[in-house]
């Protein structure tokens, strides 16, 4: 199969779909990668190193488009990549498509094959491929949010640790899963004062037996969420329903309660953002402030540690893009459940329920659209 890997070219994105070392191993199992030329180049991973691995430089993203089987990509196509998509092929890279109907209906159009990274499971439930973004970015939401507290930030002026005799910041986690568990983490290690609220009793009582009384658990109803909110100095939204927007747990009458230069840090803006009053922002222009509450609302935040995020990604993904490439799409999917629950789009089908649910397709099952 020929595999390519074309530049990101979203605002400061700066991650690319595989490394060197991952491109060395489809070149081993017998496919051919194409790179665009200074695709890595950002974080140090040079042309040289990519051909060194085995791949061929090519210059622009539209001769790459023309010429793969497959497409790897970090974040979800803009338009005029997917313009460039043809009928029957494969992009695989992180899609959400749920709060976004545009790239939706372009995908639909272009009659490719979208598998969404961040809707494949493994035996455990989890998601194994959204699961190290979310590591980074769970981990970045508390250093973004301690730095959005800084006054000159137009935040609290609030030193998310204190010190002696200085009460610490109080640092609510809306979400106890991989994001949640690392910002709580990262917030317990700074010496923050810190909540995690879930609505699974197990995950909670987990959390305790591993934290102990350093974390406070709090079960997730609507009145513990507004009386912790409104008490905090930051707050991480970390609420993912896989493959689904994602549901407005702060409403802007909380925010109204919170305090002047307090700290909004929404993770699940990727899918469309857990506050009622967050939209997405870029490492451009990170934050804005509605109600006097500072917002950061970043939609690619791992993007902003691109060379730690572009390994992660490539060691989780590296063993999909392998098996797709070597036996085929549809094959590669009848014989792994897991894989079968990334196909989001089949020619011209929604495959995945939560999608076709938000937006208004009809929904043809993953088993069915390769059948």
């Amino acid at each position: 199969m020929l595999i390519g890997v074309p530049k990101e070219i979203k605002n400061h994105e700066y991650r690319i779909g595989m490394t060197p070392a991952g491109v060395r191993e489809l070149v081993a199992a017998g496919h051919e990668v194409i790179v665009q030329r200074d695709g890595g180049t950002a974080i140090g991973l040079t042309n040289e190193q990519y051909e060194a691995a085995g791949a061929k430089i090519i210059d622009t993203p539209e001769e790459i488009f023309a010429a793969a089987d497959m497409i790897v990509k970090v974040k979800e196509p803009q338009p005029n990549e997917c313009r460039m998509l043809r009928p029957g092929q494969i992009l695989f890279t992180y899609l959400h498509l749920a709060p976004d109907p545009e790239q939706t209906k372009l995908l639909v159009e272009s009659d490719a094959v979208a598998i969404a990274y961040e809707t494949v499971t493994d035996a455990n439930r989890g998601l194994p491929l959204l699961a190290p973004m979310s590591e980074v970015a769970g981990r970045m939401a508390i250093q973004a949010g301690a730095h959005c507290l800084e006054k000159a930030q137009a935040g609290l002026g609030t030193l998310l640790g204190g010190v002696p005799g200085v009460a610490p910041a109080k640092v609510v986690v809306i979400g106890g899963g991989v994001v949640g568990v690392n910002a709580a983490r990262m917030a317990m290690g700074m010496g923050a004062d810190v909540t995690i609220l879930d609505r699974s009793l197990p995950r909670l009582k987990e959390l305790d037996a591993l934290y102990g009384p350093q974390l406070k658990t709090l079960y997730s109803s609507a009145e513990s969420v507004e009386q912790e909110v409104v008490a905090a100095d930051l707050v991480i939204g970390a609420v993912l329903i896989p493959g689904a927007a994602a549901p407005k747990l702060v409403t802007r009458e909380m925010l109204k309660k919170m305090k002047d230069g307090a700290v909004l840090v929404d993770v699940a803006i990727d899918q469309g953002g857990c506050f009622e009053t967050s939209r997405a922002t870029t490492h451009q222009e990170p934050t804005y402030i509605e109600e006097g509450v500072v917002h950061y609302c970043v939609a690619n935040m791992p993007g902003g540690v691109a060379r730690t995020s572009t390994f992660a990604l490539t060691n989780a993904t590296l063993p999909f893009a392998l098996a797709l490439a070597n036996k085929g799409y549809k094959q590669a999917l009848r014989d792994d459940a897991h894989l079968l629950n990334g196909l989001n789009v089949h020619r011209g089908t929604i495959n995945y329920e939560a999608v076709a649910k938000d937006l208004g397709y009809d929904y043809v099952p993953a088993e069915d659209a390769i059948a």
